[in-house]
């Protein structure tokens, strides 16, 4: 089967979760597909500036076609329109021009589908809310999957999406909250589609035993893994570890993993660790007391499958849909809504180490029901079928 796979961003280097998750699709798929992945020549989702070159690749035994992004993000005239469709009355019109803004706006790679369409048995496209999916899924949606990786925020109850939610010939969520969420704004009931989520890949060797040295991890400390920005809700999170730290004073520390846009200061009890090896973050991962998620929006979290991966408690934001199922369903974790529940998460999961441990075996048992890359892949090839008629 030749399958093609369009994202806004592909790379080794590009690590934000629906673009890391559309990566190992693709490599899974190709173990078994002729799959080319069309995306492309940025990196920065900000800006859109082109920096790959254009043309074809191989990445890790994957085809990739890349595609010159035509108009980078004007920060101005983005926020003005943006602003606008979501917190305003507006007009259709206006929600398309929120589209052009918001980008890619990549033509070349819009023209490519439509000339070579006829090639591809199916196409899978990832995260609704790109221009690249959106006109893209438009080319040839009875034969195209779309992965929507959908939050809970204002952009899914624009008008325009009503409409493209009913086009594709299957839709591959990532968790039940997504599912409902999307049928129930945009009615696409009768779409076929499945929960399937994604596999996380282990990295061979995993240093357990050398990270602490390596990333000077001494003691009890919890983990963020993660863009390290307000959105993200970085910054509650930061404010009710330090009001933890001062109303408690114990030893433990937070150290955070992940590109930031937020500026913070370093202390003995707050450690800015950056962007570290695959192996060595799920190292740290399995020697932390638990793994702290505070996003808002999510449509699944794939670092928090990582520390069920490395058998390790979950401790998430519950106004977060997704997150809180997903900890219900699995015994993974805990949930919060204030700084009280949080603190006393934080205290019985430190107190209670054996409580910790469990939680985390718990999270690990699910973690493998649900989340091997064969009992993902099964599924792909279930709707890439229903797709086909294979």
């Amino acid at each position: 089967m030749k399958i093609g796979l369009v994202v806004q961003r592909y790379g080794l280097e590009v690590v934000g979760g629906a673009e890391l998750h559309c990566r190992w699709v693709a490599e899974h798929l190709a173990e078994r597909h002729a799959v080319e992945v069309l995306t492309t020549t940025a990196t920065d989702y900000l800006t859109w500036a082109n920096e790959y070159p254009v043309g074809p690749t191989q990445i890790n035994g994957v085809a990739v076609r890349r595609f010159l992004v035509e108009r980078p993000r004007r920060v101005e005239s983005y926020d003005a329109v943006a602003n606008k469709v979501c917190f305003f009355d507006h007009s259709d019109e206006e929600e398309r021009r929120w589209m052009d803004e918001h980008g890619p706006y990549c033509p070349a790679l819009l023209s490519h589908l439509q000339a070579n369409q006829a090639g591809y048995d199916a196409i899978i496209f990832f995260s609704y809310r790109y221009w690249t999916s959106f006109y893209g899924l438009q080319v040839a949606p009875g034969k195209s999957l779309l992965v929507p990786t959908a939050e809970h925020d204002r952009v899914i109850y624009l008008r325009l999406f009503a409409p493209f939610f009913k086009l594709p010939a299957a839709v591959v969520y990532n968790s039940p909250e997504e599912r409902d969420l999307i049928q129930r704004v945009t009615g696409n009931e009768a779409v076929p589609g499945d929960v399937v989520g994604t596999g996380i890949n282990r990295p061979a060797v995993i240093p357990v035993d050398e990270v602490a040295s390596r990333l000077d991890l001494l003691g009890d400390y919890l983990i963020y893994i993660g863009r390290i920005e307000p959105e993200k809700g970085c910054a509650v999170m930061l404010d009710h570890f330090l009001r933890y730290q001062r109303e408690t004073r114990s030893s433990l520390t937070l150290a955070l993993l992940g590109k930031g846009t937020m500026e913070i200061s370093e202390n003995v009890h707050l450690r800015l660790l950056g962007v570290v090896p695959e192996a060595e973050k799920l190292a740290a991962l399995a020697r932390a007391r638990l793994l702290l998620m505070p996003s808002r929006h999510e449509s699944l979290s794939m670092v928090v499958l990582e520390a069920w991966m490395m058998q390790r408690p979950v401790l998430v934001n519950g106004d977060c849909e997704v997150l809180r199922g997903q900890v219900l369903r699995s015994g993974g974790g805990l949930y919060y809504r204030r700084y009280e529940e949080f603190a006393e998460a934080l205290d019985l999961l430190r107190s209670e180490p054996g409580v910790a441990d469990a939680l985390g075996r718990q999270g690990h048992a699910y973690f493998q029901t649900h989340y091997t890359w064969d009992a993902i892949m099964a599924k792909y090839e279930r709707l890439l079928a229903r797709v086909t008629g294979a």
